[in-house]
């Protein structure tokens, strides 16, 4: 009985494990526009100020 309850716990607990690094890795992962898209439309803007 008593193995059973570990069991269930140490499952329980890889499962949280589990979904907390996936939000901790989806927060730490920089969002879809990258740099070059931010360079492309300022570059896009001073080339209409000329």
């Amino acid at each position: 009985m008593l193995v059973r309850r570990f069991t269930i716990v140490c499952l329980l607990m890889s499962l949280f494990g589990m979904s907390f690094a996936i939000l901790v890795a989806e927060a730490d992962r920089p969002g879809r526009s990258s740099g070059m898209a931010d360079a492309c439309r300022l570059d896009c803007v001073n080339h209409f100020d000329r």
